[in-house]
């Protein structure tokens, strides 16, 4: 196993599962991946955390960033201010931070509308609202060094692989130093990260298709893999377990669409989701996970869909 030393500091955040990690790696120039969450207290948990095992802010020389949620980039500009490190992110984070409000409003008005939301308005504050804090925690210009999926670079001394795995996040990387991998919100052990993709801007409908591509690139290294740490839950070792018990979580996901739009003959993409998921005021990212199944089995054969206006509506076939 790689004989870097690696060391985990804990976030809370306001929204399950309660907790984010971030990871110093302690070598010549300290690498530290992902940036925790955000505002003051993430501020105070990040130089505690820095305190503990001697280090402060300043001395942080390396800054890599799995995607850009605020729970894994919140301290991005906090750190970038006090010393200056080179930060990278996979090829694109830029591009999507840099995004124009009024572009990203327009597109998620088309889809919330196409899905069939009841209140497209509100997903388009939603979408904007998490854009704008995003940018706030990580902004686009701080970004030095936008890797392409598969590039190695050389951080602190050491080399680090970025592996492309969208689904959760589009951009998101998982950045592998030899047998060791930092996963962000890729590979849980605890539970499958959400199938939030992009959301319902452009792309949407890939979702499912995405995260599996996600998988199979995870696959390619796994055999290597002996620790995995991740955005969230527990360092560990097994990632193939992992990569498996999320394709079956995925199936099981695409089947209950599946079932739920047979058992109600003709439904939207809201209308299933809606159907299949308790209190979904208290869960708005699962229409990502339905859009992108429903997605999934209409290019199988297995529904249609039609449009009514500007609503699409599914059907079995």
């Amino acid at each position: 196993m790689s004989s870097v030393s690696v060391h985990r500091i804990e976030f809370d955040i306001p929204w399950p599962p309660d907790t984010a990690y971030a990871y110093l790696v302690d070598v010549n120039e300290p690498v530290l991946v992902d940036a925790g969450g955000p505002g003051e207290s993430g501020t105070e948990t990040l130089r505690d955390g820095l305190a503990e095992i001697g280090y402060e802010l300043a001395d942080i020389e390396h800054l890599l960033i799995t995607h850009p949620h605020t729970d894994h980039g919140g301290q991005a500009a906090t750190i970038v201010e006090a010393a200056d490190p080179t930060v990278y992110a996979l090829e694109g984070v830029r591009e999507r931070l840099a995004r124009d409000a009024d572009d990203l409003a327009a597109a998620i008005r088309a889809n919330a509308t196409e899905v069939g939301v009841p209140d497209p308005e509100a997903e388009v504050d939603r979408a904007v609202d998490s854009l704008r804090r995003n940018r706030d925690c990580l902004p686009p210009e701080h970004i030095d060094v936008e890797l392409a999926p598969g590039e190695a670079v050389e951080a602190g001394g050491i080399a680090f692989e970025a592996v492309h795995v969208p689904g959760h996040q589009e951009n998101q990387a998982a950045f592998r130093h030899g047998d060791l991998l930092f996963a962000g919100d890729t590979a849980v052990e605890p539970f499958r990260p959400a199938a939030l993709h992009v959301g319902l801007d452009h792309g949407c409908y890939e979702a499912i298709y995405a995260f599996h591509r996600g998988l199979d690139a995870l696959e390619t290294v796994a055999s290597d893999i002996d620790r995995v740490y991740p955005g969230h839950g527990p360092v560990f070792d097994d990632l193939q377990a992992v990569i498996e018990r999320d394709r079956a979580s995925l199936e099981a996901l695409v089947e209950d669409c599946r079932t739920t739009l047979s058992d109600l003959g003709a439904a939207t993409a809201y209308e299933v989701t809606d159907a299949r998921i308790e209190n979904l005021e208290k869960r708005p990212y699962t229409i990502f996970e339905s859009v992108g199944a429903l997605a999934r089995l209409e290019r199988q054969g297995v529904i249609d869909s039609s449009m009514d206006g500007d609503v699409r509506r599914y059907h079995p076939s």
